[in-house]
């Protein structure tokens, strides 16, 4: 398991920052690596994002020093989406089978975590976010059809999307961590847009269904000292509280939100008038 490590930073001082230096603190370029679990820790609220990549071997997730933890989710909880071919997670020996865009809540307490595809040809992906835990609920499989559905945007505005919310207290118990798939329809293109901030809660989101050739053009930053990321396929960014978190692509695509903090609640947010956006 590989691990990297991000620190948290002062909006003061991120609006500062160079190209070079935002993607470096704030993009996780590679999501997922070949027979690898690929990890990223982020100081904003301790939460945990990236990939697991089963291609020739199962993939056991293990515990690390960062964790202070004999095991990865001693005192964690995670949520798995899958965006690859088709693949199971094994869980204290009982394995749940992952389709595409399949969802999964494991709660803390979980030792024994295995990740492995069905087809080496079409290896499974399986993306992951994961917070600090207190408490411990039921392993939860979720697949799409049972996701809660909130349709927002229209087709005037380029935004027209369904959020999929997996990870959410309407559809299972977590401790904090919440997640979900959004899609956007056809020629639609723009997320989160007018924005918000939370400063109850911070934010990873991970783009997946582009072509090689596309990109989001992905907006951060506080309101009045916005920024721009130009995000490939299967990359993440993670989102501070005190910042937008808003795109727009060269074509329609879909995106994996995670969100920790001090609440789960989904509304709860700081909405941004779009004549205060600079």
């Amino acid at each position: 398991m590989k691990l990297d490590m991000r620190y948290s930073h002062h909006p003061n001082d991120a609006k500062y920052y160079d190209t070079e230096e935002l993607r470096e603190h704030f993009v996780i370029e590679e999501v997922f690596v070949k027979d690898e679990i690929a990890l990223t820790y982020s100081h904003y609220d301790r939460i945990i994002a990236g990939g697991a990549f089963p291609v020739t071997k199962e993939l056991k997730l293990d515990g690390a020093k960062e964790l202070a933890s004999e095991y990865f989710l001693e005192n964690r909880e995670m949520g798995v989406i899958s965006v690859g071919g088709d693949g199971e997670i094994v869980l204290d020996g009982k394995a749940y089978r992952m389709n595409f865009q399949d969802g999964i809540y494991i709660p803390k307490g979980v030792k024994e975590v295995i990740f492995r595809s069905k087809d080496p040809k079409a290896p499974a992906k399986f993306y992951i976010n994961s917070a600090p835990a207190h408490k411990e609920y039921p392993i939860v499989h979720i697949p799409l059809e049972k996701a809660r559905k909130v349709h927002l945007g229209n087709d005037d505005n380029l935004n027209k999307r369904t959020i999929n919310q997996y990870l959410h207290p309407d559809v299972l118990d977590t401790c904090q961590l919440a997640m979900g798939l959004t899609i956007l329809a056809p020629r639609n293109v723009w997320n989160t847009m007018p924005c918000h901030t939370h400063d109850r809660r911070m934010e990873v989101y991970f783009y997946f269904s582009l072509e090689p050739e596309d990109l989001v053009v992905h907006l951060m930053g506080e309101p009045q000292e916005t920024r721009h990321l130009m995000i490939r396929n299967e990359q993440a960014l993670i989102s501070p509280s005190w910042s937008i978190h808003s795109g727009v692509g060269t074509r329609n695509y879909m995106f994996i939100w995670g969100m920790c903090g001090e609440n789960k609640t989904f509304s709860d947010m700081d909405h941004v008038d779009m004549k205060d956006l600079l």
